[in-house]
């Protein structure tokens, strides 16, 4: 299914991030990922451990903000650099810096729309 990047949160964001990073994780088909979920095997958590996502934000050079006032989901703003190679200059936001941060990611590389798996979302 078809889920606009600046919508995606928590396992479906995740999962397009490993899917870019080329990570094991993010080639799996979603029956995969939750079947190993369920086993205890959990996935990258880059939009919520700063040790994961903070390399990434680091290497693409992306800027974050607080963006206030702001409605809500959108209280931090992350764009890429001017000098990133292949930033594209999408922005990104949501209610963290780090959601706000690798939505900005996932849409500079993947795109404003990403095809994830029925069962992430």
């Amino acid at each position: 299914m078809k889920v606009k990047t600046a919508e995606m949160t928590l396992l479906a964001l995740n999962w397009a991030v490993a899917k870019y990073e080329g990570k094991g994780l993010g080639a799996l088909t979603g029956e995969m990922l939750t079947l190993r979920i369920s086993q205890g095997v959990r996935p990258p958590d880059y939009s919520g451990d700063w040790s994961q996502g903070g390399p990434i934000i680091d290497r693409n050079e992306i800027g974050i903000k607080r963006n206030a006032p702001c409605s809500a989901g959108r209280e931090w703003e992350a764009s890429p650099s001017i000098t990133a190679k292949g930033a594209g200059g999408r922005y990104g936001y949501g209610p963290t810096p780090l959601i706000a941060a690798m939505r900005c990611y996932v849409a500079s590389r993947l795109g404003e729309e990403v095809e994830i798996p029925e069962e992430l979302l």
